[in-house]
C-alpha cells in the first residue's frame, strides 16, 4: 500500500470513433460491461477534418484486456486500439448492508489504512429499495448513509 492506500495496474484502451452509429456504443458499452471491464465511458471529441468524434476509453485488468480489445476491433468502426499501463491508486473496498426504513441496504465502504474514509450506498440495492417503498431514491441513499453513521457510532 501506499501511504494507506492499496494500489493496482490497469490498461486503458481507447480508440477515436468519427464514423460509428451511436447505437452501436450504447451495446458496445454493455458487452465490453459484461467481458469484465472495470469501467467504459465516452469522451466527445473533435476530430481531422473538424469532424465531431467520440473517444471510448475502457479501464481493464490484464485477464481481459485482449478479449476487450477484440471486442472494440469487431464490434465498432476502430481500426486501431491504444493501450498504457497505468497504476491506480485506490482506497480498501468492503460492503456492509445497514437496516433502514425502507429495508436493508448494501453500502460500499473506502477505507485508508483501516479507516472508512467514503460511504456509498449500492445503487442497485438502494434502487431496489427505493422501488419497493414508494420513496424517491435520494431519500434512500441519504437513509442508508445515516443508517451506516448511527451503526458505526454506536460501535
Amino acid at each position: 500500500m501506499a501511504g494507506g492506500f492499496e494500489t493496482d495496474v490497469v490498461w486503458r484502451l481507447e480508440t477515436n470513433l468519427d464514423d460509428c452509429p451511436a447505437e452501436w456504443l450504447g451495446a458496445v458499452m454493455e458487452h465490453l460491461f459484461a467481458e469484465g471491464a472495470l469501467d467504459v465511458w465516452f469522451t466527445p471529441i473533435q476530430m481531422k477534418k473538424h469532424r465531431p468524434g467520440t473517444m471510448l476509453s475502457v479501464l481493464a485488468d490484464e485477464s481481459s484486456r485482449e478479449r476487450l480489445i477484440e471486442i472494440i476491433l469487431t464490434e465498432t468502426t476502430a481500426f486501431g486500439v491504444r493501450v498504457e499501463r497505468i497504476e491506480r491508486v485506490k482506497l480498501e473496498r468492503r460492503i456492509e448492508t445497514v437496516t433502514t426504513p425502507y429495508g436493508d441496504i448494501a453500502v460500499k465502504l473506502g477505507l485508508k489504512s483501516g479507516s472508512v474514509v467514503q460511504v456509498a450506498p449500492e445503487f442497485e440495492s438502494a434502487r431496489l429499495a427505493a422501488e419497493r417503498s414508494g420513496r424517491p431514491l435520494r431519500t434512500v441513499y441519504e437513509a442508508a448513509v445515516r443508517a451506516w453513521h448511527a451503526r458505526a457510532g454506536s460501535a
